[in-house]
C-alpha cells in the first residue's frame, strides 16, 4: 500500500460521484462514501459497512480516512478548550473552541506558522513553516465535533487561528465549500467568518465566491504609519484602498464588516487613536471588536487600564460607530495567538517527542 495516500478530506464535495465511477461503481456508492465520511462521521473502512468491499480496498489503496491527530487537549474554567494538532508531518496547529449560550464556535487555522508577523501575536514568531491543505483545513472542525458531548453540534467557525488565510486561498475556498454544503458539515455561510489583514485583490477573489460569508479584517491602527509598524508584512496596503475593498465586499454580499483593533498600552490606544478611528470608519458599514492585547511571551506588550478602554470605546460610539469590547478568551490555558501551540511543542521537544521532521 502506497505511503502517500490522500486524505478523504482533500477530495472536493463533487469529485466523491465521480471517484466512485472511475473505480467501476455506480454515482450513488460515490454519494454514500461522502455521506459516511461528513454525515455519520466514519473513522475507519470497516465503519462504512454499506460499501461493497472491493469499492473499500480500492478506496484503501488511494486513501485514508483521516483524522488530525490531537497533541493537547487543554480547558479553562470558562469552557473555552485548546487543542494542539499534530499534522502527518509532524509540524502542529492550534485549534480553539469556544462555547457561548447555544453557540459552539471553533476558531481555525489556515498555515503552519504566520507569515504577517504582526507584533503583539505568537502565531508568526517563528515565520511561516508552510500552508495548510484543504483537508488539514477541513478536519479541525471534524476534530472539534468529535471531542462535543452528545447531542452538542458546532454552530460556527471563525478562520481566525494560526495563519493569514487569504494567502492559502486555494485551500481555504476548498474548506469553505465543504463546510458550508448540506452535503458536507452543513454550516451557513453567514455562520462562517474569515479574518484577513486584507489585500484588496484576494477580499475581491473572496467576494467573489458569491457566499454570505462574514469578514473581518485586522485593522489594529487607523492611520498608515502605525499600521506599517504593527503589521510588518501586511500593513503596507495604503488605508484608502483597504477601506475601498472592504466597501466592495459590502456592496457585493451585503455582509456588515467588523474591524479587529487589538488595544495596546502607549502604542494605538490613546485619545488621538480613538478620534482617528472614528474618523476613518465615519458613514462605513461595520462594527470594531476592540481586543485588550494578550500578554505573549516574550513581548513586551500591556492591556491599557480597563478605564482607558471604556474612553477608547466611547469615543467611537460618539463618532456613530458600532463598537464592543471583546475580552480575550482562553487567556489561562494561552489560548490565543498560537501561545499555546509554542508551549506544547517546547514541552514535547523537552521530553523527547518531536513535534516537526528533520530538516
Amino acid at each position: 500500500m502506497s505511503a502517500a495516500r490522500q486524505a478523504l478530506t482533500d477530495l472536493a464535495l463533487d469529485a466523491f460521484e465521480p471517484l466512485a465511477e472511475e473505480l467501476g461503481e455506480r454515482r450513488f456508492a460515490g454519494a454514500n462514501l461522502r455521506r459516511w465520511l461528513y454525515a455519520r462521521r466514519a473513522r475507519s473502512w470497516d465503519a462504512m459497512s454499506d460499501l461493497s468491499k472491493r469499492f473499500r480496498e480500492q478506496l484503501a489503496e488511494r486513501f485514508e480516512v483521516r483524522r488530525t491527530a490531537i497533541a493537547a487537549d487543554r480547558s479553562d474554567p470558562g469552557g473555552t478548550r485548546a487543542f494542539v494538532l499534530r499534522l502527518a508531518d509532524g509540524r502542529t496547529i492550534e485549534t480553539v473552541l469556544i462555547p457561548e449560550e447555544e453557540r459552539r464556535t471553533v476558531c481555525v487555522s489556515t498555515q503552519v506558522g504566520c507569515p504577517v508577523a504582526c507584533v503583539f501575536c505568537a502565531s508568526g514568531l517563528d515565520g511561516l513553516i508552510r500552508n495548510l491543505t484543504p483537508g488539514e483545513i477541513v478536519e479541525q472542525v471534524l476534530v472539534v465535533q468529535d471531542a462535543l458531548p452528545e447531542g452538542e453540534r458546532v454552530s460556527n467557525v471563525v478562520v481566525m487561528g494560526i495563519g493569514e488565510p487569504t494567502m492559502n486561498l486555494g485551500a481555504l475556498s476548498h474548506a469553505l465549500s465543504t463546510w458550508n454544503d448540506p452535503r458536507g458539515v452543513g454550516l451557513g455561510a453567514r455562520r462562517i467568518t474569515i479574518s484577513t489583514v486584507g489585500w484588496p485583490a484576494r477580499l475581491d477573489r473572496l467576494a467573489e465566491l458569491d457566499k454570505e460569508f462574514g469578514l473581518a479584517i485586522s485593522l489594529h491602527a487607523p492611520r498608515q504609519e502605525l499600521r506599517e509598524r504593527l503589521i510588518p508584512n501586511g500593513g503596507s496596503v495604503p488605508l484608502p484602498e483597504l477601506m475601498a475593498a472592504a466597501r466592495r465586499f459590502f456592496e457585493r454580499t451585503g455582509r456588515r464588516i467588523t474591524f479587529e483593533y487589538v488595544l495596546i498600552e502607549g502604542l494605538n490606544a490613546s485619545p488621538r487613536e480613538a478620534a482617528e478611528l472614528a474618523t476613518l470608519l465615519r458613514g462605513f458599514p461595520c462594527h470594531v471588536n476592540l481586543i485588550p492585547v494578550n500578554p505573549v511571551d516574550g513581548l513586551p506588550w500591556r492591556r491599557p487600564a480597563p478605564d482607558a478602554i471604556d474612553r477608547f470605546r466611547a469615543t467611537l460610539l460618539r463618532g456613530g460607530i458600532d463598537a464592543t469590547v471583546r475580552w480575550p478568551r482562553g487567556d489561562g490555558i494561552a489560548a490565543a495567538c498560537g501561545q499555546l501551540r509554542l508551549r506544547v511543542e517546547k514541552e514535547l521537544g523537552a521530553a523527547g517527542g518531536a513535534t516537526t521532521p528533520p530538516a
